[in-house]
C-alpha cells in the first residue's frame, strides 16, 4: 500500500549522555513498523572534546537499510538539560554537508517539496522543549546513509570534579566503531569510573587523548569520566562573526540555609495526558518533606488540563497531608496541557508547579505573579521543556527544580532551603550579559556575554538569607579559547526569551539563524543542489556560496512578476466560474445518448434546443459553447452580493429567490468497527468516561480512538468531557500539523471555534506553505463570528502563489469569502481586495471534502436524481452540477456546487483513490460538509468525520433531498 516507510527512534536518547539510560538496552535506534526489517546501525564514530566544565560531542552514525525499497528516516529524541544541538550534517554524494539554519515553517515546507522530487534533503527540528526530530530522505534500498549530530553540554560538578557521561548502548555488532576523547588544559588525566571498560589516556601537549577503535563490536555500559575542576573562576573566549564572546565559570559557596515557607500554598498540578509520564512517587516524596517542614499550612489545589479544574482547598495540620495525597492519587491524567489557563490568587504566598512544561493548548500568556509571590517549577519527566520552566520560575525569584531519583536530595534542598542567589550583575568592558541560572548549579555560576575591550570585569552581587556579597571577576582577551563560548551565550539568551516565547518569536528566530541553532523558530536543513538553496532563498554552506550568489540575482527579478501573473490567473478562473453560475441548465430527464449520424463535410451542425417542460428552462447544446453562453437570457434576479464603496463593503440583496432553502440533509452516522465502540455505545452518560479511561492505555497513539470517544461522549451529552478527550490530539505527536488540523476541524464541528483558533494558528505557523492553513483559520474565525479576520485570512489564499498540487483552492476559498461578506451583520473592510473577485454566488447545494493525509488522493462523488455521477472525470453534470479540480496531492478541499437543484435525492460518496506517501500513516481522516442555501442567511450546514484505511475504498456519506 505504501511506497515508502516512516521510521521512528523510540530511544535515541541512548546516544545522548544520560546516566539513567539502561545500558543493556538492545532495541534498535530506528524501529520500523508494518513488518519491515529494522534499520541497522552499521558504523559509529564518537568524538568528545572537553574543556573546563563544557563538552562538545560529535556522533556520526551510518545506517543500513536492509529492505527492498527506499525509506524516509524520522528520528525523534529528547536532549537532557544543559545540552544544545550545535550542528547537523548529512552525506550528499559521498561527502558530509553541513546543515544551515532556516525559518522553521519554511524548513518543513522545503523538505517536503524536495522529498516529492526524490532528491536528498535532511531536516533537524526542535519540536517543543527538549524534544527534537531529525528527518532524512532517502535511505536507499540495500543502501547506507550517514548522519552527524553535534551537541554541547555543561558538565555536572561533583566533589571538585566535572562528570562527563556517555551511554554506550547503541546496538550490537557494529561493523566499525571509533571513540575519541580529548580533555584540554589538564595537569593530570581524567579518571575513568564508568562501566564501559578499558580506556587509557595519553598526554599530547596540553591535553590528554584517548582512542578506541574496534570492528564487529557491540559497545555496552556507560563511559564516565571524572575531570579535575578548578576552585578559581575560569574564563573562556571565542571569536564569532566579528565579535568576541566569553563564558565565565564562577565557583561559589554552595551552603544552603532553611527558608521560611508560605502560610498559603498554591499547588498547580499538571493533569494533562502527558502528566502520566511524570514520576508521581518522587513528587509525593518531595511534597512529604515540604509539608513536614511547613507543619500547618493551607493548600489550594488547581489541576491543569485542557482547562483548569475548580480549585480545592486543603488544610494541613502538623504535616498531615493524607487527604490531599489521596486526592492527588485519584487524579485522572487526560487532555491537553493548557498551563497558562489559571488565575493568580493574591493571598497565596508561593506556587508549586508540578509539570513537564509542555504547554500545547490555548494561547493565554502565563499569569503574572505579584512581587511577593514565588513560583517553584518541579519536573520529573524526561520529555519536557525545562528551559521554559526555568525561565518562568526565575522571573519570580523562584527556582526550577529537576526531580530525578539520583538527585532527589539536591531537589529537596533546592525547594526547602535558600542558597546563594545571583541578585544582580553588571560589567565593565562587556555587553549583552546572560546567565545560565541565578541559582548556582552544583556550586557554580555561569555568566556569558560579549567582550568590548582587553580589560573587562564582571561585577556580581550575590545574596543569601538577606545578606549581600559583591564579587568581581576579571575577564581578558588572553583567556583560553573555547569553541562553545558563543553558542553558550546564545543558549542563555534563548533561555531568558523563553519565559514569553510567543512575544519573542522574532528574537528567537534571529538567534537561531545567526548561530545556526535549532530553536522554537528555526531548524537546520541540508539540501543537495545549489539551485534548491536559490529556489527557496536559503543561504547555503560555504562550499556552495559562490554558485548561490550567481544564481540568486536572476531569481529575485522573477518573484513580483510571478505574483502579478498569479492574481490575473485567479481573476480569469473566477470569471469562468461566474459564467457557469450565470448559465441556465436543464432540469428535465437526461436525454439518451444518440448515435452519431454522418453528415456531409460541408454541412454545419445546427444547434439543438432541449426543452424542459417541468421547469420552463432550456439549454442550447452546440459545438460553440461560447456562443451559447452569449445568447443565454440574462436573469434579472442574479444580483452580485456586494459592491465596494471606498474601502468599505456595502451589502446588497444577495439572496436570489431561486435559492431553495427548504432542502434537507441526511448524514449516515459513521462509526468504526473497533471493539471499544460497542462498549461506549452501551454505556450510559455516567459510565462512558470511565470506559473511555479503561480503554485509553491501549490507544495512546491512535487519533482515531480519541475522535471516536469524543463522538460517543457528545452523543451522551457529555460535551465538556468530549472536548477534553479531543484535546488529547495536541499531546500525541508534538507539532504534527495533520493531527492538529483534525483537532481544529473537530472543535469547530463540536461548536467550540474559540478553542480551534489557537490550534489552527499554530498549524499556520508550522505550514505557511499550505493554503489550507489560511483557509482553515479563516473558517474558524468565521465560526467564531470574527468576520473581518476571517476574510483577511481567506484572501491570503487568493493572493499567494501555491504549489500546483493545490488546484483551484483559490476559487473554493473565494466562494466562502464572498458568502461571509454577503451574510455578515458586521462592518467589513475589503479595501485591499480586488473588486473583480467580490461576487457572491448563492447555491442550492454545496459539498466540501477535506482530509488529513498529505500526498493522498480522495475523490468526491455526487449522484443526482438523474442518476448522473459528478466527479473528477465528469466535472460538469447535465443539470449544471460543478466539481472542482481533482486534488491528487493531499488535504483537499474538493467542492461540488449546484446553483439550481432539480427536486429529488442527491447521493454523496467519497472514494479513496490512492496515495504517494513516503511515510506510513494509519487510516486517513476525512471531513465532509453538506450545505443548503449556501451564500445566504438561510444556509444550513451539517458535517461528518470519517476514516478510510485502504485505497479504492468507497463510502456513502449522506444525501440531500430537494423538494420542489
Amino acid at each position: 500500500m505504501f511506497r515508502q516507510l516512516l521510521l521512528f527512534v523510540s530511544l535515541f536518547a541512548m546516544a545522548m549522555p544520560n546516566a539513567q539510560t539502561q545500558v543493556n538496552t538492545r532495541r534498535p535506534l530506528i524501529e520500523t513498523i508494518k513488518g519491515e526489517r529494522a534499520i541497522e546501525l552499521q558504523s559509529l564514530r564518537i568524538e568528545s572534546n572537553i574543556a573546563g566544565g563544557l563538552a562538545e560531542t560529535t556522533v556520526r552514525m551510518t545506517f543500513f537499510n536492509p529492505n527492498n525499497r527506499p525509506l524516509e528516516g524520522n528520528l525523534q529524541f529528547p536532549l537532557l538539560e544543559g545540552q544544545q544541538i550545535t550542528a547537523f550534517a548529512l552525506d550528499i554524494n559521498g561527502k558530509m554537508r553541513q546543515a544551515v539554519p532556516v525559518e522553521k515553517a519554511k524548513g518543513r515546507q522545503v523538505f517536503e517539496e524536495i522529498e516529492r522530487r526524490g532528491v536528498d534533503p535532511g531536516l533537524l527540528e526542535n519540536t517543543q522543549g527538549n524534544n527534537f526530530k531529525l528527518r532524512i530522505y532517502p535511505i536507499a534500498a540495500k543502501g547506507v546513509r550517514t548522519v552527524e549530530l553535534r551537541y554541547s553540554e555543561s558538565l555536572k560538578h561533583q566533589d571538585d570534579n566535572w562528570l562527563y557521561t556517555l551511554p554506550m548502548g547503541f546496538g550490537s555488532n557494529l561493523k566499525n566503531f571509533e571513540l575519541s576523547v580529548k580533555a584540554n588544559g589538564l595537569r593530570k588525566a581524567p579518571k575513568v569510573i564508568g562501566s564501559f571498560g578499558e580506556f587509557e589516556f595519553k598526554r599530547n601537549a596540553k591535553r590528554f587523548e584517548a582512542l578506541v577503535t574496534k570492528n564487529n563490536f557491540s559497545p555496552t555500559g556507560i563511559l564516565t569520566l571524572q575531570i579535575p575542576a578548578s576552585d578559581k573562576p575560569q574564563t573562556y573566549t571565542q571569536m564569532f562573526d566579528g565579535q568576541t564572546y566569553f563564558i565565565a565559570e564562577i565557583p561559589v559557596d554552595a551552603t544552603n540555609q532553611d527558608r521560611a515557607l508560605a502560610n498559603v500554598l498554591g499547588l498547580l498540578w499538571d493533569s494533562s495526558g502527558s502528566g502520566a509520564a511524570r514520576n508521581q512517587d518522587l513528587e509525593f516524596s518531595l511534597l512529604d518533606l515540604y509539608f513536614k517542614k511547613a507543619g500547618n499550612i493551607e493548600v489550594r489545589l488547581t489541576r491543569l488540563q485542557d482547562r483548569p479544574e475548580a480549585t480545592e482547598t486543603f488544610r494541613i495540620q502538623n504535616g498531615d497531608w493524607s487527604a490531599l495525597k489521596s486526592s492527588l492519587k485519584t487524579t485522572v491524567y487526560d487532555g491537553a496541557s493548557a498551563l497558562s489557563e489559571w488565575t493568580v490568587q493574591k493571598d497565596v504566598g508561593e506556587y508549586l508547579l508540578f509539570s513537564d512544561g509542555l504547554s500545547n493548548y490555548g494561547n493565554a500568556p502565563f499569569p503574572s505573579l505579584t512581587q511577593t509571590q514565588r513560583l517553584y517549577a518541579i519536573n520529573s519527566a524526561v520529555s519536557a521543556d525545562p528551559t521554559r520552566l526555568a525561565a518562568l520560575s526565575e522571573l519570580t525569584g523562584g527556582r526550577y527544580i529537576p526531580l530525578q531519583a539520583t538527585s532527589f536530595e539536591q531537589a529537596s534542598q533546592a525547594l526547602l532551603s535558600t542558597g546563594v542567589h545571583l541578585e544582580s550583575f553588571d560589567g565593565v568592558g562587556t555587553a549583552d550579559l546572560e546567565f545560565s541560572s541565578r541559582d548556582p548549579q552544583d556550586g557554580l555560576l555561569r555568566v556569558a556575554g560579549r567582550l568590548l575591550n582587553h580589560e573587562a570585569k564582571l561585577a556580581l552581587v550575590l545574596s543569601q538569607g538577606g545578606k549581600k556579597t559583591a564579587l568581581d571577576v576579571s575577564i581578558g582577551m588572553e583567556s583560553a579559547e573555547h569553541p562553545l563560548a558563543a553558542n553558550l551565550w546564545a543558549s542563555y539568551r534563548l533561555h531568558s526569551l523563553d519565559a514569553n516565547h510567543e512575544l519573542n518569536r522574532a528574537a528567537i528566530r534571529r538567534i537561531g539563524e545567526n548561530f545556526g541553532l535549532p530553536t522554537r523558530e528555526t531548524s537546520l536543513i541540508v539540501l543537495e543542489a545549489a539551485e534548491d538553496y536559490v529556489r527557496y532563498e536559503i543561504a547555503p554552506p560555504e562550499e556552495l556560496r559562490k554558485e548561490y550568489t550567481a544564481l540568486i540575482d536572476a531569481r529575485n527579478h522573477e518573484r513580483q512578476q510571478d505574483r502579478n501573473e498569479h492574481l490575473e490567473e485567479v481573476v480569469d478562473a473566477f470569471e469562468e466560474k461566474y459564467a457557469w453560475w450565470k448559465q441556465v441548465f436543464p432540469k428535465n430527464r437526461m436525454p439518451e445518448p444518440k448515435k452519431e449520424i454522418a453528415m456531409p463535410a460541408a454541412a454545419a451542425p445546427a444547434p439543438m434546443i432541449v426543452s424542459d417542460q417541468s421547469s420552463d428552462t432550456f439549454m442550447e447544446t452546440s459545438a460553440d459553447a461560447a456562443a451559447t453562453l452569449s445568447r443565454a437570457k440574462d436573469d434579472s434576479r442574479d444580483i452580485e452580493a456586494v459592491e465596494v464603496v471606498g474601502s468599505r463593503i456595502k451589502r446588497v440583496d444577495s439572496e436570489s429567490d431561486e435559492i431553495n432553502s427548504g432542502s434537507t440533509i441526511t448524514l449516515k452516522a459513521w462509526t468504526s468497527d473497533a471493539h471499544y465502540i460497542k462498549r461506549m455505545k452501551d454505556a450510559n452518560s455516567s459510565t462512558i468516561y470511565a470506559i473511555y479511561l479503561d480503554e485509553k492505555p491501549g490507544y495512546l497513539n491512535s487519533s482515531a480512538f480519541f475522535l471516536d470517544a469524543a463522538d460517543m461522549l457528545l452523543e451522551k451529552n457529555q460535551r465538556d468531557l468530549a472536548l477534553r478527550v479531543l484535546s488529547n490530539l495536541a499531546e500525541m505527536d508534538l507539532e504534527n500539523r495533520q493531527i492538529l488540523r483534525i483537532l481544529g476541524y473537530r472543535l469547530i464541528q463540536a461548536g467550540a471555534p474559540e478553542l480551534a483558533i489557537p490550534v489552527l494558528e499554530k498549524v499556520q505557523r508550522l505550514a505557511e506553505e499550505e493554503p489550507q492553513s489560511f483557509r482553515d483559520l479563516g473558517l474558524a474565525y468565521a465560526a467564531a463570528h470574527q468576520d473581518q479576520k476571517a476574510i483577511e485570512q481567506l484572501y491570503e489564499v487568493v493572493l499567494r502563489t501555491w504549489d500546483d498540487r493545490f488546484a483551484e483552492i483559490e476559487l473554493i476559498t473565494l466562494a466562502e469569502l464572498n458568502s461571509i461578506i454577503a451574510t455578515s451583520t458586521q462592518k467589513l473592510d475589503a479595501g485591499n481586495m480586488d473588486t473583480r473577485l467580490l461576487k457572491n454566488m448563492p447555491l442550492d447545494l454545496r459539498v466540501i471534502l477535506t482530509w488529513d493525509a498529505d500526498d493522498s488522493d480522495m475523490d468526491l462523488w455526487v449522484t443526482d436524481p438523474n442518476g448522473e455521477k459528478c466527479d473528477y472525470s465528469n466535472d460538469l453534470s447535465y443539470q449544471g452540477g460543478r466539481m472542482s479540480d481533482d486534488f491528487t496531492g493531499g488535504y483537499g478541499p474538493e467542492e461540488f456546487s449546484l446553483r439550481k437543484a432539480k427536486p429529488g435525492k442527491y447521493k454523496i460518496e467519497v472514494n479513496f483513490y490512492g496515495n504517494q506517501q513516503q511515510v506510513v500513516a494509519g487510516a486517513t481522516t476525512l471531513q465532509v460538509y453538506l450545505t443548503t442555501a449556501f451564500g445566504t442567511t438561510k444556509a444550513k450546514e451539517q458535517s461528518v468525520t470519517l476514516r478510510l484505511a485502504d485505497s479504492k475504498e468507497t463510502v456513502f456519506v449522506g444525501e440531500f433531498e430537494v423538494t420542489p
